[in-house]
């Protein structure tokens, strides 16, 4: 039974000052409330939940505690005194610190620049790069401080937010999807890390969409829904179903699984040898892998382990494969750019929403046009009114939460903009569909909506190819999977044959010694 009376706090002294209180917060964004008289109290030394769907107002509410989004009414108190938190250097000089779902990170400075930049400055750069080196070894959040940031992978990129976060000792400690680009065995090693802050004083606000996380990880819950507080409890007296219906008011649909009934190789990879492109990149060395015709592949692994190449080479934004390392229905593409490639059917979903799947600026009509050539006229004019009925037809299909065809697409949540994204490369109608992190910050009804669509599509014949780093995704919808590590791909797996610990295994590269043309044997069987 759900419990919707604030849940008994028993981490904390008695009579003890909240370290947060938020009373009756209000923002509004002309006519659009994201929080509607917002009430929050988090104690010292407690892992409070925020739950809540897509636009919800989690990120909004949450940017407010950080002074980087201003209330419109209510008031903010910290260990007991009142505050207004001007910007985020305020908010860390409290002694708040937020890793960001969406990073806040200079790409042309490198690890050690963007950490030292939020940090006292009595510091050397020296000695930043020393502490850094030092808490990545501490929580197994493996990164080079003199790495450029434009050159890291978005998991990389995650752990810098983490490790930037950690190093200023915080009293409380905002997390936005943490775990999202983490190994199993990094997660657990995580939350040890969190619970021994934890216990030690320090407050955590966690929002994940992962409720197995919050039931094991959090004593205490806030859901919000449509900016409104619905309902308060204690998650480890919760399921996963009750959370649910707390979030979304229903159960999200048990996707149905059929047997997969493959065809013709549709992809194929034979000994993709590349160099990296920079000095940090991952060099990919004799990957072999094949994608028929109404089947799933996944492949799984930390990120930064070469997927990010692999995805660079398979879209055509790496066009050095030589002869017929990449093939399309037996016919080689890996001199064909993006464009010659979706004229052949193939559509793709990157990892990075912001610059990569989507223009910031421009709104979701127009941004229909960056993958699709559609409403231009013979003469080469833009119907306007057709490009924004298609861009409606995604929003209503995929239940994206937005102002209409002419939002921006910096104007909404990652997780409309990934439903959006997701969705215009489906509506294509692909042959092949590459889709990487599909459900990356989505909470888990439209989680479990992009997941139904990917089995749709496989169902009607489709190839599709899934990176991923959510292993529990990655065994729901995958009829095989690989694991990448170093530049290499492991043996195909049989979904019945996968579990956690052997992929979390293979991810450390410790999968059956097989020489490169021994893999590529494997994956020609595999056509048979």
């Amino acid at each position: 039974m759900t419990n919707l009376s604030p849940p008994p706090h028993d981490t904390s002294p008695p009579h003890a000052a909240p370290r947060l209180h938020l009373s009756a917060i209000t923002k509004r964004y002309a006519s659009l409330v994201a929080n509607s008289e917002v009430s929050l109290t988090v104690l010292p030394g407690e892992i409070h939940a925020l739950l809540g769907e897509n636009g919800a107002g989690k990120s909004t509410l949450v940017k407010i505690i950080y002074g980087s989004v201003k209330p419109d009414e209510g008031s903010v108190s910290f260990n007991g005194s009142q505050v207004h938190i001007r910007n985020p250097q305020a908010a860390r000089a409290l002694g708040i610190s937020m890793v960001f779902q969406h990073f806040s990170l200079f790409e042309t400075l490198s690890v050690a620049e963007n950490v030292w930049l939020g940090l006292d400055k009595h510091l050397t750069l020296a000695e930043v790069t020393q502490r850094i080196s030092a808490k990545a070894s501490e929580y197994g959040l493996d990164i080079d401080p003199s790495r450029p940031v434009y050159t890291l992978s978005v998991g990389e990129m995650q752990r810098v937010e983490i490790i930037r976060a950690l190093l200023t000792n915080p009293q409380l400690l905002i997390l936005d999807e943490p775990t999202s680009v983490l190994t199993p065995q990094a997660v657990v090693k995580l939350f040890v890390v969190l619970k021994k802050l934890s216990s030690e004083g320090c407050s955590i606000l966690y929002i994940s969409h992962k409720l197995h996380e919050i039931r094991e990880l959090c004593t205490a819950c806030t859901v919000l829904r449509a900016g409104k507080v619905t309902g308060h409890c204690n998650p480890q007296n919760e399921s996963n179903a009750s959370l649910s219906r707390m979030m979304i008011g229903a159960e999200p649909p048990a996707l149905e699984h059929r047997a997969a009934h493959a065809g013709n190789v549709v992809l194929g990879v034979h000994q993709l040898t590349l160099p990296r492109i920079d000095q940090f990149g991952m060099n990919l060395n004799a990957v072999s892998l094949n994608v028929r015709a109404g089947e799933v592949v996944g492949i799984a692994g930390v990120s930064g382990n070469g997927q990010r190449e692999l995805m660079y080479a398979l879209s055509g934004e790496d066009t050095r494969a030589d002869g017929g390392m990449v093939t399309l229905f037996g016919a080689a593409v890996g001199h064909l750019g993006p464009a010659e490639r979706r004229r052949l059917g193939v559509q793709f979903v990157p990892e990075e929403r912001l610059g990569r799947g989507a223009v910031p600026s421009m709104s979701l009509a127009h941004n229909l046009m960056l993958t699709r050539n559609i409403a231009i006229s013979k003469t080469g004019w833009i119907r306007v009114k057709d490009l924004a009925k298609q861009a409606d037809g995604i929003i209503a299909r995929f239940k994206v939460k937005a102002s209409g065809a002419q939002a921006t697409a910096k104007s909404l949540s990652g997780g409309n903009l990934q439903k959006f994204i997701v969705g215009r490369e489906i509506e294509a109608e692909p042959k092949l569909f590459i889709v990487s992190q599909p459900t990356w910050g989505v909470d888990v009804g439209a989680a479990a909506q992009i997941r139904g669509e990917i089995l749709a599509l496989r169902d009607a014949g489709c190839a599709v190819l899934v990176v991923s780093e959510e292993l529990d995704e990655l065994f729901e919808i995958s009829d095989r999977l690989h694991v990448m590590a170093k530049g290499q791909l492991s043996p195909s797996l049989k979904r019945e044959d996968a579990t956690v610990s052997l992929v979390g295994e293979w991810m450390s590269g410790l999968w059956p010694d097989t020489t490169p043309s021994a893999a590529h044997v494997l994956a020609e069987k595999e056509t048979a």
